[in-house]
């Protein structure tokens, strides 16, 4: 798969399908971006072009601090550089999960680069919020503290990112650290200090400014919580909000794999009926 060199750092892509208006997937969490194909190749099925890419620090792209107050500016100003230097703006943002905060903040931060967005499972809230922090930056914090970047790339996550790409391994013991501490804490903090808004670190009133049409799917557990997702849709103005039963989770692996094939195609039926009924939202 190609690699752009977005802002100085490596960006593992891929584009699924060869025609029509551009969709920009972004996963939830650390997730590789092959576990949400299915839902890009259904998009491409009905007349979409899809752009996925893993955010640095996940998948196959490159690990890489940043000076920004938070990891999440950075991943949205990320995908914002990555779809420009694509000449693929603006295009209709499609997040999960973590990747519905990376989505909005990117019509936040680029005015006028998100035509619509189409949001399933936002996480958010206190419990949330405090979970992923330490998921994200506090277990990576105690390491580099006790045994330094050694630590670090021991940890079972850099572990992953160093055998998905070797150079990894030399970027992150290059890097001070002290350094990478006081990054993570950052980090870290803009989570827990923004735990409480509907868009983790964004307040209601910034989160309302965006007038994009708004397709929001709840989540149903701890992490994505169906009030969140219900607090987002009455935060957007030009929002609708759909229900969609939780995916199951059978034990086989196979019937695991079926009920997530099932689930992704569920979500994007949904979202393109959204587009749809909404050819304001969907760039020309």
């Amino acid at each position: 798969m190609p690699t752009a060199v977005v802002r100085a750092v490596g960006l593992n892509y891929d584009i699924v399908g060869d025609r029509g208006p551009w969709i920009m997937l972004i996963q939830g969490g650390r997730q590789d971006m092959e576990l949400f194909r299915p839902l890009a190749e259904n998009f491409a099925a009905a007349g979409y072009r899809v752009l996925q890419h893993d955010r640095r620090n996940s998948g196959a792209s490159h690990v890489a601090l940043s000076e920004q107050p938070s990891e999440e500016e950075t991943f949205a100003d990320d995908a914002h550089a990555l779809c420009e230097q694509l000449g693929i703006l603006p295009v209709i943002a499609c997040g999960g999960a973590g990747g519905s905060r990376h989505c909005i903040l990117m019509a936040l931060r680029h005015p006028g680069s998100v035509r619509s967005l189409l949001i399933w499972w936002p996480s958010g809230g206190r419990p949330s919020a405090e979970s992923l922090a330490e998921t994200y930056y506090g277990q990576f914090i105690t390491a580099a503290r006790t045994g330094g970047m050694q630590a670090v790339l021991d940890t079972p996550y850099y572990t992953e990112r160093v055998a998905r790409v070797p150079e990894n391994r030399r970027r992150v013991l290059s890097m001070d650290p002290q350094e990478f501490i006081a990054v993570q804490q950052h980090w870290r903090k803009f989570f827990l200090d923004g735990a409480d808004y509907p868009v983790i670190g964004v307040d209601d009133a910034t989160v309302a400014s965006v007038t994009a049409p708004a397709c929001i799917i709840p989540g149903h557990d701890l992490i994505h919580p169906h009030e969140i997702a219900e607090r987002l849709a009455r935060t957007l103005p030009n929002s609708e909000f759909h229900e969609l039963e939780m995916m199951s989770r059978p034990e086989d692996e196979a019937a695991r794999r079926q009920a997530r094939l099932d689930h992704q195609r569920k979500l994007a039926d949904i979202f393109l009926d959204f587009l749809s009924r909404h050819p304001e939202a969907v760039p020309t």
